[in-house]
């Protein structure tokens, strides 16, 4: 709990508007009235982006305010990667600044990871309450990310569903991952995990820091936050019949006990595409598409403190 003469603790609240729906907005407005009775200050500001959003997480932390990422997980990672490993001098000489996560998109993964809840009250009372607790967050090709990095079907899925104009939501997601799975040729990667290359042929590469991904996807059932580690997750070429049945283990984790699912570990992980020839695939990270393999991914132990149980 914060030392008494500290006083409640002021927030500023990065909400992305556009979030399952516009729910972001609306489910703040509850959260804000309850920490506002407590006697916490707190800001609001509507992002025009990612930047945007980044830049205002920055600029809050530096002035020693706990940083609220409103929305999904790409605002959740967005606003999360701005402050990982941010050292603010504020809140005690040489911690980090706080980050405070309001789940409110659609599929809010990080935060089934940390077990943020996303009743009202309870969540005032973490955030008003809680202490900090350091988690690893995942340096992208340069740029922090929070959950996972992940090159293959599921990325294609997701580019599906961006561009899709007459569905929203996981319907978008869903359409896309079936288009994405019906069109998919095997993809040759060549995985590096500290520095140990192994070459295989299949459906997907992730290197996952949270085990969820993809709207409560249970991609790597034993991935922790907090242990300095990556979980790589290989979904190896099978019949695309098998596939839909591996699609359907995600939920509760199982898919991991077939031998089509490979599972390695280790603190720095390179994904690259080797074939067929003149073929690129996008990577993905928290849910946004930042470019294209090779990426590399390391983690960067507990480099975020975050309000969480």
């Amino acid at each position: 709990m914060p030392a008494p003469e500290q006083g409640p603790r002021a927030f500023t609240a990065i909400v992305n508007p556009a979030a399952g729906d516009s729910a972001s907005a609306s489910s703040l407005i509850t959260l804000a009235r309850l920490l506002r009775e407590a006697g916490a200050d707190v800001a609001v500001e509507y992002s025009r982006g990612l930047g945007h959003a980044h830049d205002v997480a920055r600029a809050a932390a530096g002035t020693g305010r706990v940083v609220l990422g409103v929305g999904g997980d790409g605002m959740v990672g967005c606003v999360g990667g701005a402050l990982a490993g941010l050292d603010t001098g504020k809140d005690g000489a040489g911690k980090g600044a706080v980050f405070g996560i309001v789940p409110a998109g659609r599929g809010n993964d990080f935060a089934r990871q940390l077990g943020v809840p996303s009743d009202p009250e309870e969540l005032a009372k973490l955030l008003l309450e809680g202490e900090p607790r350091a988690v690893d967050a995942i340096e992208a090709n340069g740029t922090p990310v929070l959950g996972s990095v992940y090159a293959g079907v599921d990325a294609v899925a997701n580019d599906n569903a961006n561009n899709t104009r007459l569905l929203r939501g996981s319907a978008a997601y869903y359409v896309g991952a079936l288009r994405a799975i019906i069109s998919w040729r095997p993809a040759d990667y060549l995985i590096t995990v500290d520095g140990e290359s192994f070459a295989r042929k299949g459906y997907t590469v992730v290197a996952a820091n949270s085990g969820y991904y993809g709207f409560g996807k249970h991609i790597a059932p034993d991935a922790r936050v907090d242990d300095g580690l990556l979980d790589v997750v290989l979904i190896r070429s099978a019949p695309k019949k098998l596939f839909f049945s591996v699609m359907r283990e995600l939920e509760d984790g199982s898919h991991v006990r077939r031998p089509e699912v490979e599972v390695m570990r280790g603190r720095e992980v390179r994904i690259e595409l080797t074939g067929p020839p003149g073929r690129t695939l996008p990577y993905g990270a928290d849910g946004e598409l930042p470019g294209v393999l090779p990426v590399t991914a390391r983690v960067m132990p507990g480099a975020l403190r975050v309000l969480a149980p």
